[in-house]
Parts: structure tokens; C-alpha cells; sequence
């Protein structure tokens, strides 16, 4: 059921998705789903926990050290919601603390601590990246996410007043030039890096 609920998400997104659609798709009744979930909310809890299920929770384990852990972490989450991105709104709204969710949790949580980080800086670390990556894909690829305007913004910023905006027209093409993956990549550095100033 959860995995017909999370293929109808994808395809038509958790604002249309319905009992209703869920029970054709099963060729069921409304009612039998009722016997299973409390409604709409509770699949909804179980589909972001299906998705974040499908993210490597063993690969921090495998890791170097805390700060290649922290990366895979975070791509991973990134490339799992790259996959699914009509569940987006569905991880600002709700605290993911299904049984996937919470191995996930625990796996990459043990991972830090076994690479010596202490338990308060892996904890935020782990928060930290998270929301990075989740927040990264929500502009990539989220609801109304934009398509690349690359060309036009740099042609905007090309025509601003230069009096008025000379920081702006001096930055203007590595403002538009980088891919978005690269940006993500390069905020991760940094974030992991600036974790590091934290370590012991």
C-alpha cells in the first residue's frame, strides 16, 4: 500500500493525492484503508518514511572518517529526493520518525560517533547536512522550482547600472555560471568544513 502511495505521489504530487486514488489504484475500497491507516496523514507519514528508507543508511559506516560520512550522508538524501521530488512538501511537514526513517537516523548517528565526534557535535552535524540537502533539493527541484535561467540572469545583471550595482555586475557571471550540483557540492564543503572548527 505504501508503495502504490509513494508511486501516486510521484506521479501526481501529495496536494492530489487522495484515499480515493489510493483505493482504485488497489482496486479496494476507501474503507479497507481505514483498517490500515487513520487517513490521509498517516500514509503520508508512511510515504515519507518509505522515501528516506530508500536513502544508504550503511555507507556512513563505511566511510573514512566523520567528515566523508557527513558528505555521503548528505548526497545520498539528495539524490534519493532528486528521485522523488513531489514528496518534498511532504518532508517540511512532517517529523520523520518512521521505523526506516529512524534506522536511518541511528546507522549514521553511530557511524559519527564510531569516527570520534562527540555526541552533541553529531547530532548537529547530522541535522545540519540534512537540512542542507533537503533544503538544496527543495530549490532544485521542489514546487515550482524554476528551470535554468542562467543566460537570462547574467544578461539582466549584464544591464544593471553600474553605479549603482558594481559588486553585483563584478560577480554577475560566477553568479550565473555554476550548475546547481556544483553549488550543492561546494555548500557542503563548507559546511563540512566549518563542523570541522568544531571537532576535537
Amino acid at each position: 500500500m505504501v508503495g502504490t502511495a509513494l508511486r501516486l505521489v510521484d506521479e501526481h504530487g501529495s496536494q492530489a493525492f487522495s484515499l480515493r486514488m489510493l483505493a482504485d489504484a488497489l482496486n479496494s475500497g476507501t474503507a479497507t484503508l481505514y483498517r490500515h491507516f487513520d487517513g490521509k496523514d498517516e500514509i503520508m507519514a508512511y510515504v515519507v518514511d518509505r522515501v528516506l528508507g530508500e536513502v544508504d543508511a550503511d555507507a556512513p559506516a563505511t566511510a573514512s572518517d566523520w567528515r566523508e560520512a557527513l558528505t555521503v550522508t548528505a548526497r545520498g538524501l539528495h539524490d534519493t529526493l532528486r528521485r522523488h521530488p513531489n514528496t518534498l512538501p511532504l518532508l517540511m511537514a512532517y517529523v520523520p520518525v518512521g521505523p526506516l526513517a529512524l534506522a536511518r537516523r541511528e546507522r549514521v548517528l553511530a557511524a559519527l560517533l564510531e569516527h570520534g565526534l562527540p555526541v552533541d557535535l553529531a547530532a548537529r552535524a547530522f541535522t545540519s547536512v540534512t537540512h542542507y540537502a533537503i533544503g538544496f533539493a527543495v530549490q532544485q527541484y521542489g514546487p515550482g522550482a524554476a528551470p535554468d535561467h542562467s543566460t537570462e540572469l547574467a544578461d539582466f545583471y549584464g544591464g544593471l547600472d553600474p553605479a549603482s550595482y558594481p559588486a553585483l555586475l563584478r560577480a554577475a557571471r560566477s553568479l550565473t555560471s555554476v550548475a546547481l550540483d556544483e553549488e550543492f557540492e561546494f555548500g557542503l564543503a563548507l559546511l563540512v568544513r566549518g563542523l570541522a572548527q568544531s571537532a576535537p
